[in-house]
């Protein structure tokens, strides 16, 4: 990454355009694309969860904020520098498992602080509030907890993790034979790859103990305000969440929208922190988070080549086609996706796309650019 690579100035600022590297006709498509195929989700947030968008009652109750949402918008980046733009992106929404990544920013942070030594270590060496304790939970290491592979099993916040247990998605390499939410026989942590968001829930609270202050604090501290983003975004947990830290009490926040809850905020803040990640945790001059980190995350789960550390990848071309290799994702149901490209130099944020034709989309977008990865950077 060059030592000068273009960033945005502040919020409030004016983002640069992008001047060359794409077909401008072709990249227009691309917009028109996005805005034509908008997420099949209810604009009412609240009623499209409490139909059983999850899961049936009364598993879904809803015991977090939530939000309406708005239409299509989004936001291409080109070498730092704003290519496309398309809907309102200053709208805050929510994100949904989106903010599954973001943990994963705030888990680098806790490894470069020395707050997780080791990634590989029992969670319980440092965590000791119950929720690692006998011989299953016990032997839960932080990176199963990074990969979702740790068959967490318990309560939080009164959501069980069985009814995440057999969630099955389109990318999950081992569903289980069940129903969501039926019970299945356990594997040994490590040994299986399940996404669930109660386990995901229970990394949030672990890196809140080890932090020792409120998640969003630390995200707005050391990312958010040195990347010059708004003050409009914010991250929630439940109305069961909050929890005592060193005597004070503090809410965990969630890695999801599953019920309520979870990451507010606009698609212009979205693309730099896509843009941190994409300049290898560094920002003007500034490392904010280690290089390290970065490969770290992106580096394939044994058990699903798809995914890293909360994030999804593209190993093998097989998660987005059209994308590199290369590329990772940050993803939130209803259409909310992050894509990042180090080698195509670009950042996309697409908010309420219909996720069945995102890979059509990243399609049009690679026509536009036609190979050509050259330009003022």
């Amino acid at each position: 990454m060059p030592q000068n690579a273009y960033v945005p100035p502040a919020d409030g600022g004016v983002w640069q355009p992008a001047v060359d590297g794409f077909d401008r006709e072709k990249l227009a498509r691309a917009v028109a694309f996005a805005e034509e195929h908008e997420s099949k989700w209810q604009r009412d947030i609240r009623a499209q969860l409490e139909a059983g968008n999850f899961e049936p009652p009364p598993y879904n109750a809803i015991i977090g904020p939530t939000a309406p949402r708005g239409g299509p918008a989004g936001l291409i980046l080109h070498h730092g520098r704003l290519a496309a733009r398309w809907g309102d992106t200053r709208r805050v929404d929510m994100t949904f498992s989106v903010a599954k990544s973001y943990l994963a920013i705030l888990a680098g942070l806790a490894v470069a602080d020395g707050l997780i030594p080791d990634l590989d270590a029992p969670v319980r060496q440092l965590v000791d509030d119950g929720g690692f304790d006998g011989a299953h939970n016990g032997a839960i290491t932080w990176r199963h907890l990074l990969q979702q592979t740790s068959e967490w099993e318990g309560e939080l916040f009164g959501k069980s993790e069985m009814i995440d247990r057999n969630r099955s998605l389109a990318r999950q390499p081992a569903a289980g034979a069940g129903r969501k939410g039926e019970a299945r026989p356990l594997q040994a942590p490590g040994r299986y790859w399940e996404y669930n968001d109660v386990r995901v829930n229970r990394l949030s609270l672990a890196l809140l103990r080890r932090f020792g202050r409120a998640l969003p604090e630390v995200f707005a501290d050391r990312i958010m305000r040195p990347i010059g983003a708004s003050s409009d975004w914010r991250w929630h947990g439940y109305s069961t969440s909050m929890v005592d830290v060193g005597g004070a009490r503090i809410e965990s926040v969630s890695g999801g929208g599953h019920w309520g809850g979870g990451v507010f905020i606009h698609a212009e803040d979205q693309a730099r922190i896509g843009l941190l990640m994409l300049r290898e945790g560094r920002w003007n001059t500034t490392q904010l988070l280690p290089a390290s980190w970065i490969a770290e995350q992106t580096t394939p789960c044994p058990l699903n080549p798809e995914y890293g550390l909360l994030w999804w990848l593209n190993t093998n071309r097989s998660y987005a086609p059209s994308a590199s290799a290369e590329a990772y994702f940050a993803i939130g149901a209803g259409g909310n996706v992050t894509w990042i490209d180090p080698t195509h130099d670009i950042v996309a944020v697409l908010r309420w796309i219909d996720a069945a034709v995102l890979d059509d989309w990243i399609g049009l977008v690679m026509a536009a650019v036609g190979g050509a990865s050259v330009g003022s950077k």
